[in-house]
């Protein structure tokens, strides 16, 4: 006797072999033997042969219009062999009653299983709903299929999936049919989706790629500004008294924001006035306001090697920008020092209007500005002696500094950037260099730290909320706690100079205004706006460093590309951590053997990856030369994710205000 059961969802038949009760001995056609109780059996039969049921079923059901089964199917529930017999006659066999069952069963769409061996027909709205989803199916599964054989075989990338080729490796739906096209496509290719999308043309370029991903993730209405933004008016500043000060600012030729100015006067026979003035335009950006929002929405202006996307629109920019030859709004730093000493006696704060005299580029005249130069008093620019004066404050600053850190600062390390003549991935480029610490880069660079102290301590005296940065145990973190920033020396820390630049700056300007105007400040420590705008700014900051960062590393190895170098020198910061020497570039080289921090080393070139922006090189030889001078003593910290072949990580950037740009 031969029984036909169910066992896991599937149908089955065998031998009996033994029966005890209602349970049975079975042995499958394939030879394994199994238990099967009697509420699993549908029926036993005698012929044909176990062997041949299935067989013959699916032969028979592969042949039964499914259709013309649910249209004679009864209304309700019925039992699979009553539709058997209404199908094929009341002496349906036992092979045509198991094809009936396998037809019921493989087709949920026209019959909803209410039982083992139990059906009901499905209603005819809801069948046709799931016909049609089916055909939809049915259809993208025919597209997909010709969508990959499109990438594979003619190496065209389909309209469809050119047309979403950032999104679909940013931020991909991987239920769509074009992503499971790409997917299989690239799989088939033995090659990851974007690298296929680069090959097919579909994204143009490595560089193409990565500044439209970055635009597509962080800017995806666009880099424009609408048209509808409010403007500026002199409304809010026109009745601010004018300083009477001598005030110019010092900035790359470049720059087009300029946040600060200083100022130097001499009060009596042994003290000197310093003043830092930083553009206000928190007196016309109110919270909350359409242009406040948009700022907020954008945090920071971003920066690249021939990329700049402000954060403010332009007339706005053009409105607050201390340029040359008009009278601009300021919220002002005033700080008394001993002309000896260079101890500070006092400081105030002022809002008021400042006339700046010039605009020095310092890549200008930075070779005249030498620190032999400076101390011969053999300098000839008409502001010689005031930036003497800075001068000599910046290194009494930095001393002060160091003495808190315990450590000296790195000067004299030579930064490298690009200067890119022409448009795009084309363009030429050429070697920038600054060397940190030179008197210009540390006049400025220590006025912005010691006007963020002195704020940030005013901010919290003054018992007014505002966003600090704090570093301990190495770690930097943005908070509305003040706290020491062990890393710069100093006891807190308040991003307050660049709030054309920064919306974290432009926060802590609404603050400090509200202070010094002695009214109600436009955030309270508890306001929940504060939180998030940390939050907020601290990953799209990070972010839009990460870019520079990279496109930074591009544009390395296209410098080398261009200039066919096939060695290049660099030096050991840590480990397997290299950097590169001329360029803004740090990578690991796994399997690099150990050598000590500063090596200096000589690398084969073998290859650029511009998609993962690698340097593909092996080590040549190891030179008779160290360079420990020029290593930052937090360099390896800091870039300690720079990535390596399997690692594109990158470190949170440097924290200091000391750039010109």
């Amino acid at each position: 006797m031969f029984l036909f059961f169910e066992e896991d969802g599937t149908f089955k038949v065998g031998t009996v072999l033994s029966q005890t009760g209602n349970a049975y001995q079975v042995e499958l056609v394939t030879g394994r033997r199994t238990k099967v109780k009697g509420g699993h059996v549908f029926f036993s039969f005698e012929t044909p042969a176990a062997n041949q049921v299935m067989a013959l079923a699916q032969e028979i059901a592969a042949e039964m219009d499914v259709n013309f089964l649910w249209e004679v199917a009864p209304e309700g529930e019925f039992q699979f062999e009553t539709i058997a017999k209404d199908y094929f006659g009341e002496s349906a066999t036992v092979v045509q009653r198991v094809a009936t069952l396998l037809v019921l069963h493989d087709n949920p769409v026209y019959f909803h299983r209410k039982g083992r061996g139990n059906y009901r027909r499905a209603p005819e709205e809801i069948l046709k709903a799931a016909l049609a989803a089916l055909e939809k199916k049915r259809l993208a599964e025919e597209q997909r299929k010709a969508w990959v054989r499109q990438m594979v075989d003619e190496g065209t990338v389909p309209e469809a999936i050119a047309a979403q080729a950032i999104q679909l490796i940013i931020s991909p739906d991987k239920n769509t049919t074009a992503w499971k096209a790409l997917s299989d496509a690239a799989s088939e290719k033995r090659m990851p989706p974007l690298r296929l999308l680069l090959e097919l043309g579909a994204i143009r370029s490595p560089y193409r790629w990565h500044v439209d991903s970055f635009y597509a993730e962080y800017f995806p209405k666009g880099k424009g500004f609408p048209a509808s933004l409010s403007k500026p008016t002199e409304t809010d500043w026109d009745n601010l008294p004018l300083a009477n000060v001598k005030a110019f600012s010092i900035d790359d030729s470049s720059t087009t924001e300029i946040d600060d100015a200083t100022s130097v006067e001499y009060v009596d026979g042994n003290q000197i006035r310093i003043g830092i003035h930083i553009a206000a335009p928190s007196l016309g950006i109110d919270r909350d306001s359409d242009i406040d929002r948009f700022a907020r929405s954008r945090l920071s202006t971003v920066y690249a090697p021939g990329i700049k996307t402000t954060m403010l629109p332009e007339d706005w920019i053009k409105e607050y920008s201390l340029d040359i030859g008009r009278a601009v709004p300021c919220l002002s730093l005033y700080a008394v020092i001993d002309r000896d000493s260079l101890e500070v006696r006092a400081t105030e704060t002022h809002l008021e209007k400042i006339a700046v005299k010039e605009n020095i580029r310092y890549d200008l005249i930075e070779d005249d500005f030498t620190e032999e130069k400076l101390l011969a008093g053999t300098v000839k620019h008409p502001f010689a002696e005031e930036i003497t004066w800075l001068w000599k404050f910046a290194k009494k600053c930095l001393a002060d500094r160091e003495a808190v850190r315990g450590r000296p600062e790195p000067l004299g390390k030579v930064e490298w950037s690009f200067d890119l003549e022409g448009e795009g991935e084309d363009a030429v480029i050429h070697l920038k260099s600054r060397r940190r610490g030179s008197p210009l880069d540390l006049a400025v660079g220590e006025l912005m730290i010691f006007a963020n102290t002195t704020w940030g301590g005013w901010l919290e005296e003054m018992g007014v909320a505002g966003i600090y940065r704090s570093q301990s145990m190495g770690r930097v973190k943005m908070s509305t706690t003040p706290g020491p920033h062990d890393g710069m020396g100093v006891p807190q820390y308040a991003w307050c100079t660049s709030p054309l630049r920064r919306y974290v700056d432009l926060v802590n300007q609404r603050q400090l205004i509200s202070a010094v105007l002695d009214r109600e400040p436009s955030y309270r420590p508890s306001d929940t706006d504060l939180y998030t705008i940390v939050s907020n700014f601290t990953l799209t900051y990070g972010a839009y460093n990460e870019f520079q960062r990279k496109m930074e590393r591009y544009w390395s190895l296209r410098y080398i590309e261009q200039e066919g170098f096939k060695t290049i020198e660099a030096v050991v910061v840590k480990g397997e951590l290299i950097r590169i020497e001329g360029l803004p570039f740090m990578q690991r080289m796994p399997g690099l053997p150990e050598l000590p921090r500063g090596q200096k080393i000589l690398l084969d070139i073998l290859g650029v990856d511009y998609i993962d922006v690698l340097l593909e090189a092996k080590l040549k030889q190891v030179l008779d030369e160290t360079d420990v001078d020029a290593l930052d003593a937090e360099e390896a910290e800091m870039e300690a994710q720079a990535p390596a072949v399997d690692d594109h990580a990158q470190a949170e950037p440097t924290d200091s205000d000391s750039s010109l740009s």
